[in-house]
């Protein structure tokens, strides 16, 4: 049996070809995307180990627990199989190029403590060129960084750390395996004193400390003693675990989810197409299974022949898929990797057993699933058709369908309806309502192709007519080829809409929430200085500034009260920003607290009560004296400036500064911001007004879309393929009837152009299912959603539908080629199979 399965498919392999090409594709991104994340997890493990060779055991404090002290490190040094101790200082660090650009990705810049040994030399950090810094004004840097920004020893360079611009001459140059660089970010190491002052999480403490465990001692034993040593609030970590931390990072664990995601959307869509292929060779082949059955072939024989053809297509596309999966890989490495700087990535396992076993399971499943219902109904033909030329589809069957499909669509139009905005069960309604309107696909193609054969017939004339017809002659198939297109431009649709309504709603809430005339924000891992409100505030034309903080406050009560930390002297008397006081006097906010009507209302308070209560540290944790704060006003105003406004003593010198916030005179909000763009001259400030903050935000959307559409890219490449392989198969099947249409008169034009019609008026079909239902979900998604905004980009949709036709144009191309070119005689005088 294997041997005739094998003579089939090579007969039939340009009927197989495109099939094998959808599941090869699909396979790739599969395999693809696990030797991406292998590779990424030995990368970044092999970076952990090389980054701090001298590590056995890292003390570091748990979530809310303090730091470690200087006083730790010297009991620690002290301890019985400990060889070396270290105290790490860590934090924020940004590389400014000469031409004020950062040289380095924000995400990974990073700064740390140079720790010299007797040697004055740093294992972590070896330098090459010049020295190590050692006293303040100076730093060392990364070697990778250094000649990315064309720096050298010697030269002044300009960096960023603590919020602050500081001026610093590059005294050396170092070596180094670092997650900072190895992540596209830059390295700069500072003298023990200036370390401190930027990166200490306290006054004497330490981000965490790092020993070295003295020959013939292991990390874990070491660990053991160092645990016994530590106070409530810090662990002991071996290196081992370390290393696992560094391989399992819960970013990477995501990228590699989303990308088998959309692996697994492509493996789907291939599924329509393999499912089509055997569906129509079953057809093609009726009177070959009808005679086997004659000849004495059980159901069962002919139902394992059919799945052996499928087996073997998969296998030989699983094989080819992965091959290009090791280029997926690679392609991977270069759009997620660091941008220009060193390899994040291990070298792929080109032979990784696990992988290579998936890849194989994932072909031949997903292949011979897919042909498994056209094999059932290949092994159902009867022996008797072996006297007919095709088997006729039962009209019964298809009324069954229609019935099944108006329930299913409706199903899934009643779960999107009362979603709410709810995730889960649109994640339901929307396959559901995907399958639905694919059962219904023949109904609804008969209607159209009913609706369309008066224009078909006026534009194209009888090649149009007969077009409409042959779509109409096999609704299943044109359901088939459909419904690949039709998920495709569904999930293109949904995200269309999703992310134009999030866009649009961002834009606005931006421009509304801007209580200013300016604000100061940095970006993203940056922060902003201190001192940055009291630089702006001597600058001319500028009527108002603070600086904005936010603190939050535990309750006798459990609940918690978040305020914003302000000047009190810039918000009184609505300097800062229009806010309307309903009750008091913002005045008197240096002796309390003003809270919006809203807050006042939940809780119960009127004006002068008193609000007892702890702040909360960054962790969440409470920290501090007990705050016993008056209510001296209650007001409405913007999100930025609420619920609770708080003066800068209550909590003076706590926090991160979240925003600057200025008042402009009137008239001079463009110069004003040119100044201060001028005067801070940093490039991770962004000064922004009003149209600034809502352009940025709808912007913020753009680089997600980007990334969604070209991994969704890849499904409608599939569905494209779905509708070539079914105008090719066309062309083998209807040999006959293209040599009598060109025998009465149809010329090769007529013929190539009857194909086109056929292929645009399915795939149009495919979009117009896919945008209604992907539009509706991305709609309901949105709708359900508090405060959004629902944007039906209708350009975009246009553009999906006019794309749609141009792949049913483009699919043509070549069926249409070889169904011009088939000889009349030859196609009249006999029939193929």
């Amino acid at each position: 049996m294997f041997r005739s399965v094998l003579r089939s498919v090579l007969r039939d392999r340009h009927r197989f070809a495109l099939p094998a090409l959808a599941v090869l594709i699909g396979v790739a991104c599969v395999s693809g995307s696990l030797l991406y994340t292998q590779s990424l997890a030995r990368g970044a493990a092999q970076v952990q180990r090389a980054s701090r060779p001298d590590v056995s055991v890292e003390v570091r404090p748990i979530a809310g627990g303090t730091p470690p002290g200087e006083a730790l490190l010297r009991r620690l040094t002290s301890l019985p199989g400990v060889e070396a101790a270290r105290g790490t200082l860590r934090g924020r660090a940004f590389l400014v190029a000469r031409d004020d650009s950062l040289v380095g990705t924000p995400s990974a810049d990073a700064g740390v403590n140079f720790v010299p040994d007797t040697h004055g030399v740093d294992p972590r950090y070896p330098i090459t060129e010049g020295h190590a810094p050692d006293r303040p004004g100076e730093a060392a840097v990364d070697q990778w960084s250094a000649r990315k920004a064309g720096y050298r020893v010697g030269d002044r360079v300009r960096l960023v750390a603590a919020g602050e611009v500081h001026q610093v001459r590059l005294t050396g140059v170092f070596t180094v395996h670092d997650p900072a660089t190895a992540a596209g970010g830059t390295l700069t190491a500072f003298d023990a004193a200036t370390a401190r002052a930027l990166f200490a999480p306290a006054p004497g403490r330490y981000t965490s400390l790092t020993l070295t465990a003295a020959p013939g001692i292991s990390s874990a034993a070491l660990a053991e003693r160092v645990t016994r040593e530590l106070p409530h609030g810090l662990q002991a970590v071996t290196r081992a675990q370390l290393d696992a931390e560094a391989a399992a990072a819960p970013d990477r664990e995501k990228l590699g989810t989303l990308l088998l995601l959309f692996a697994g959307i492509a493996l789907f869509v291939s599924a329509f197409l393999v499912s089509n292929t055997f569906t129509m060779l079953s057809a093609v082949r009726a009177r070959e299974h009808a005679l086997m059955r004659a000849v004495g072939a059980s159901r069962r024989r002919v139902l394992g022949i059919v799945l052996t053809e499928a087996a073997v297509v998969g296998t030989v596309a699983a094989v080819a898929g992965y091959g290009l999966g090791i280029g997926v890989a690679a392609l991977l490495t270069r759009l997620f990797g660091a941008v220009g700087g060193p390899v994040t990535t291990a070298a792929p396992d080109v032979l990784s057993p696990p992988v290579l076993l998936v890849a194989l399971c994932v072909g031949v499943g997903f292949t011979a699933a897919a042909a498994f219902v056209p094999a059932l109904r290949a092994s159902a033909v009867a022996p008797v058709a072996a006297l007919r030329t095709d088997t006729p589809v039962a009209a019964l069957s298809l009324r069954r369908r229609n019935r099944y499909g108006v329930a299913v669509t409706a199903g899934g139009a009643l779960l999107m309806t009362a979603a709410g905005g709810d995730l889960g069960v649109l994640c339901l309604a929307t396959p559901v309502l995907l399958a639905g309107l694919i059962l219904l696909t023949p109904q609804l193609a008969n209607g159209a192709t009913r609706a369309l054969r008066r224009p078909a017939g006026r534009l194209f004339g009888v090649r149009g007519t007969l077009a409409l017809a042959n779509t109409r002659r096999n609704p299943r198939r044109t359901a088939a080829t459909a419904g690949a297109l039709t998920v495709c431009l569904a999930l293109v649709s949904a995200v269309t809409v999703a992310l134009a309504s999030l866009s649009t709603t961002a834009g606005r809430e931006a421009r509304a929430d801007m209580p200013t005339d300016l604000r100061i924000t940095a970006v993203d891992y940056a922060q902003i200085g201190a001192h940055t409100a009291a630089r702006v505030s001597h600058l001319p034309d500028v009527a108002a500034v603070s600086s904005v903080r936010e603190a939050g406050i535990r309750l006798g009560d459990g609940s918690v009260v978040w305020s914003a930390v302000v000047d009190p002297k810039a918000v009184s008397q609505g300097h800062l920003a229009p806010l309307s006081v309903r009750t008091g006097r913002l005045d008197d906010l240096s002796q309390g607290i003003a809270v919006t009507r809203s807050l006042a209302a939940e809780h119960g308070w009127r004006l002068g009560d008193r609000i007892t209560g702890r702040r909360l540290s960054d962790a969440g944790d409470p920290v501090g004296k007990g705050l016993r704060l008056k209510i001296v006003a209650v007001y409405d105003g913007p999100d930025a400036l609420g619920p609770a406004l708080l003066p800068e003593s209550a909590v003076a010198g706590k926090g991160d500064i979240t925003s600057v916030l200025i008042r402009a005179e009137p008239g001079r909000t463009a110069a004003v911001k040119e100044e201060i763009r001028r005067t801070l001259h940093d490039p991770l400030l962004v000064v922004e007004d009003r149209a600034d903050a809502g352009r940025d935000a709808e912007q913020g959307f753009g680089q997600l879309q980007s990334v969604l559409y070209a991994m969704l890219s890849i499904t409608v490449t599939v569905a494209a393929l779905g509708v070539a392989n079914t105008m090719g198969m066309a062309v083998f099947e209807r040999r006959r009837e293209f040599g009598l249409l060109r025998a009465v008169g149809l010329d090769r034009s007529g013929v190539r152009s009857m194909l086109r019609v056929e292929s645009v008026v399915v795939s149009a079909l495919g979009a117009a299912l896919g945008i209604l239902a992907g539009g509706a979900a991305g709609a309901a998604a949105v709708v359900g959603q508090h405060g959004a905004v629902l944007e039906v980009p209708w350009t975009a949709l246009l553009i999906l539908f006019a794309g749609a036709a141009v792949v049913g144009v483009l699919a043509a191309l070549g069926p249409g080629a070889r169904a011009a070119a088939v000889p009349v005689p030859q196609a009249v005088g006999g029939e193929t199979g």
